[in-house]
């Protein structure tokens, strides 16, 4: 079996490092093999010790929001990439952004521009969905109402102190419908406000989402 029927095997997984090498494991110097490969767009690595199938062949590459997950793990999608997946947003977004219990990073690479903000635990665990996206592919991302308090908590200079303030962000800035307003789960929120930041902001969310 020649490396590309190997890869095979593995259509749709980010690859680590390890996969990589045990699938080599006949050649003397694999990582000039892993080179090789690289340069051939067999194998197109993300970070270090992680790749995905290249352009050079017919694999099934993984989802970005799968790759997402595997590039700074712990880490589950949210902000507005989530909430444009859930259809809470209009807009089309280019940049996948996580939430991680890691520091804040971000990773420009070949498969995209990948974003991760930092949260404490226990508020990181909250509110987050397995969602399968394939029969192979499972994502960890966040539902609607993390997404949105996500997004509130870790964009500086959001501080709501108003339910006009409220309505005028995610209204006007982030262009909801409020009839998709009004499928969101207020009290799901309200669990979440003592252990996350901006308290106060959440807190008027919870208020106006209420009132709608």
């Amino acid at each position: 079996m020649d490396f590309k029927e190997a890869l095979q095997e593995y259509a749709e997984a980010p690859l680590p490092l390890q996969v990589i090498l045990d699938m080599l494991k006949g050649y003397k110097r694999p990582y000039d093999k892993i080179n090789e490969l690289v340069r051939q767009q067999i194998l197109l690595p993300v970070k270090k010790g992680l790749f995905i199938p290249g352009a050079k062949t017919t694999i099934t590459k993984p989802e970005p929001f799968l790759i997402a997950n595997h590039l700074w793990a712990p880490s589950y999608v949210s902000l507005e990439t989530a909430l444009a997946y859930w259809g809470f947003i209009p807009e089309r977004v280019f940049e996948i952004s996580s939430v991680t219990v890691k520091s804040t990073k971000t990773y420009p690479t070949k498969a995209g521009r990948f974003s991760y903000y930092h949260a404490s635990l226990p508020y990181y665990a909250y509110g987050i969905k397995s969602i399968a996206l394939t029969k192979k592919q499972t994502v960890m991302i966040a539902s609607p109402e993390k997404a949105l308090c996500d997004k509130i908590i870790m964009t500086s200079g959001i501080l709501l102190r108003s339910t006009k303030q409220v309505k005028e962000f995610l209204m006007e800035d982030l262009r909801m419908d409020e009839g998709m307003l009004l499928k969101l789960d207020a009290n799901e929120i309200n669990s979440w406000v003592n252990s996350a930041h901006k308290k106060e902001s959440l807190v008027m969310l919870v208020k106006t989402l209420k009132n709608l």
